[in-house]
């Protein structure tokens, strides 16, 4: 580490001491320097001009004195084998440094690029159902295979099948603590961390080294799980938890937000079902559901990574009946107004619509205005 980099280091913690200096000051003073070392030699003058900074502010940074505490914390960052990112610097999520209070610093362990990667964040209850792990690991899985980062709490239950499921498939995933990189909870969960850090992801958190997995964190450390990602999916909720602030915090973000639908009675759903009761979250069924709705340029990334021979499946693959099966050797020519093609095939076009809706639900026909069907 250069000494450059050391003193930068060295401002943003201090900047972190100080009562009251919140992400907003710190971003407002990044701007008026080009090195952040400038920021303690301003005087009270120059600093009262900067927005959001009062005459309590600037005399509180002005008589800070805690660099010894400055540089424990650097030392201990060391110590368990941590680093330090903080706000100014270039490999600092860019999608997390557009929410409104982004952490002024992040303590990581593991690969910093993976904090960059496009992805979605995927959360639920702790006491999870069969069907809520059984949804956790399909939609997990579905999302690495595109290419996309897991991000989660590395919790009990839905986060951990998260993590687990994107390593089973040689994905990316970052764990987001609410406590400090050398205190893993749940400590069940430290070989997992493990296996996240050698597998190229990442474990971060915003709380620094010593600090205990306190209950007030968790909802301070979910705004960064929702900041990095494209989207949260929430897997499976009760009403009240973490999952349904992390799906608040998402919509308060601009994130997209995703819900998987649950049997009427089951209890540790009835969040998911609220969210997209009240039109907070989009109703998914299949992984298809969540990639249609997220930026383009990614989609375009997503394609161009797919072979190409497994971008569509050909319906010859499928299991078709008679009927089925005639539809799509005449859709192979080209596409076909519906009443033109009940005559082709011989067939009522109730009948037809019926057999199409079918093959539309199973991805192998397209539908297009005025009732024209086509083979995907």
């Amino acid at each position: 580490m250069t000494e450059k980099t050391t003193k930068k280091r060295r401002v943003l913690i201090a900047l972190s001491l100080i009562p009251g200096f919140g992400c907003r000051r710190v971003l407002n003073l990044l701007k008026q320097v080009e090195d952040p070392a400038e920021i303690f030699h301003l005087g009270k003058r120059k600093l009262r001009s900067i927005e959001g900074i009062g005459e309590a502010s600037a005399l509180s940074l002005l008589s800070f004195d805690g660099w010894d505490e400055v540089d424990e914390i650097l030392a201990k960052t060391e110590q368990v084998g941590a680093q330090i990112i903080t706000l100014a610097d270039e490999n600092y999520p860019p999608l997390l440094k557009q929410i409104y209070d982004p952490p002024i610093l992040l303590w990581i362990k593991g690969n910093p690029e993976a904090l960059s990667k496009p992805g979605v964040a995927v959360v639920g209850t702790r006491n999870t159902s069969a069907y809520g792990r059984n949804m956790a690991q399909k939609f997990s899985e579905a999302l690495v295979n595109q290419g996309l980062c897991v991000y989660s709490g590395l919790a009990y239950g839905i986060d951990a099948i998260a993590h687990k499921s994107a390593l089973s498939k040689n994905g990316a995933t970052v764990a987001v603590l609410g406590s400090g990189i050398d205190w893993i909870y749940p400590a069940k969960h430290k070989p997992l961390t493990q296996q996240i850090v050698e597998s190229g992801g990442a474990v971060i958190t915003e709380f620094p080294p010593g600090a205990k997995p306190d209950a007030g964190n968790f909802p301070v450390r979910n705004r960064v799980v929702s900041g990095l990602s494209h989207g949260v999916l929430v897997i499976e909720s009760g009403i009240k938890g973490g999952s349904m602030i992390t799906a608040d915090l998402g919509l308060d973000q601009n994130r997209e937000v995703f819900a998987v639908p649950h049997p009427l009675g089951n209890p540790s759903g009835t969040g998911c079902n609220y969210l997209i009761k009240r039109g907070a979250a989009k109703l998914v069924q299949t992984p298809d559901d969540i990639f249609e709705e997220l930026p383009m340029e990614w989609a375009n990334r997503a394609e161009e990574s797919i072979p190409k021979e497994t971008q569509k499946k050909s319906w010859r693959e499928a299991e078709l009946d008679a009927d089925a099966q005639k539809i799509c050797k005449v859709l192979e020519g080209k596409p076909w107004q519906v009443d033109a093609l009940s005559e082709e095939v011989g067939m009522q076009t109730s009948q037809l619509l019926v057999a199409l809706l079918q093959l539309e639900m199973e991805g192998i026909v397209l539908q297009k205005a005025g009732k024209v069907f086509e083979l995907k």
